[in-house]
């Protein structure tokens, strides 16, 4: 006979449906509550990503975290069996603590190759972002509820021999939670996958933290250059949310490549148009050390048995092919308005997209 006792977080008055906090409302494997982390400095020597994944279908938690500085790439990865206790984030050396839900965090990592303790602090409310959904076909194959928030982070990276401060004048962290169904590897996507093809996909997400405001945009289009999902919103405390419009991206790529150097971000509402200018500090592929697709070393969700823990160090000046085939982090400086401010430029573009001018998943810029 299954083990169905109650769970520690049914002592608290957060159900939602008439289950134990043990389980999830939907017995779809792909389930997922998870959040991302990005900590920078303002200069563009340290990109620091982590997070956190739980997997209730799967019986997995997982976590990660990946440094760039220079031309290396710094990985720590963790994955263990999901235990009863929802509110011990925590997975190998990777742990993420909350002294206060939605104002400040703890993030710890105590690793031989990558280590760091760090308060992360909010310095704006959490922002929802548009609710997700994606279908192949008539099958619903994500649909995510997310909120967004930028901050400060305070205390001490370590990797490779080198330390770096961090401080709240010159670093900046941001920070995404999710949570629904989202796919991981495993599952075989039988007819509609085969009948319905990814021609293209072209992705944008910037949390860009201002002095005195919080701006969020964001863009998913297909091929065609079809909008699925479309926001930019201006956060001001004390003052309504802004939205800024149909955010329009002129993105300049390195030749040869679909890489971003530089872009700018048309915004802009009934009071007149607004630029946003965006210049690339330092870029962090995911699919490297992240666990994100296209990855073939490990992604999210994936068991990889009991008390898992997997370190890799990529050297970023030699071509790795799986990054040109996913998103990439970059840590960037943002004008708008005549301000400077600092965030994350997520892109990813790949395969056919017909308003940037490329006709297939070999197509890069000239």
């Amino acid at each position: 006979m299954a083990d169905d006792r109650p769970v520690p977080l049914d002592e608290y008055p957060v159900h939602q449906v008439p289950l134990s906090m043990k389980h999830v409302a939907t017995g779809d494997r792909n389930a997922y509550d998870r959040c991302i982390f990005h900590v920078f400095d303002h200069a563009g020597r340290a990109l620091l990503i982590l997070g956190l994944g739980v997997y209730p279908n799967l019986g997995v938690i997982d976590a990660y975290a990946t440094l760039r500085t220079g031309d290396t790439l710094h990985a720590v990865r963790a994955s263990d069996a999901l235990g009863e206790d929802r509110m011990r984030l925590a997975v190998g050396p990777l742990r993420i603590e909350v002294p206060r839900p939605l104002h400040e965090l703890r993030l710890i990592c105590e690793d031989e190759q990558l280590s760091y303790d760090l308060t992360w602090t909010a310095a704006f409310p959490a922002l929802w972002e548009p609710h997700h959904l994606q279908r192949r076909g008539d099958r619903l194959t994500l649909e995510g509820r997310r909120f967004v928030q930028a901050g400060t982070a305070e205390g001490v990276i370590r990797a490779a021999g080198a330390e770096f401060r961090v401080t709240a004048d010159d670093w900046t962290g941001t920070r995404d939670r999710s949570w629904g169904v989202r796919p991981v590897p495993g599952e075989d996507g039988g007819r509609l996958a085969a009948d319905h093809p990814t021609e293209g996909f072209h992705w944008i997400w910037c949390p860009v933290r201002f002095a005195d405001r919080f701006l969020m945009v964001i863009a998913q289009e297909d091929a065609d250059g079809y909008r699925s999902l479309n926001d930019a919103t201006l956060v001001r405390p004390g003052r309504p949310d802004r939205q800024l419009g149909w955010p329009q991206a002129e993105i300049d790529y390195r030749s040869g490549t679909r890489h971003p150097e530089r872009a700018v971000i048309h915004l802009g509402d009934a009071r007149g148009p607004q630029k946003l200018d965006v210049e690339i500090l330092a870029s962090s592929p995911l699919a490297l050390g992240a666990g994100y697709p296209p990855a073939d070393d490990w992604q999210h969700g994936m068991w990889r048995g009991p008390g898992w823990t997997d370190r890799r160090t990529y050297d970023m000046t030699l071509p790795h092919l799986l990054a040109g085939y996913g998103v990439t982090d970059h840590s960037a400086r943002f004008r708008l308005d005549g301000q400077t401010g600092h965030g994350i430029f997520e892109h990813g573009s790949f395969g056919r997209h017909d308003p940037s001018g490329f006709t297939g998943f070999d197509s890069v810029a000239s």
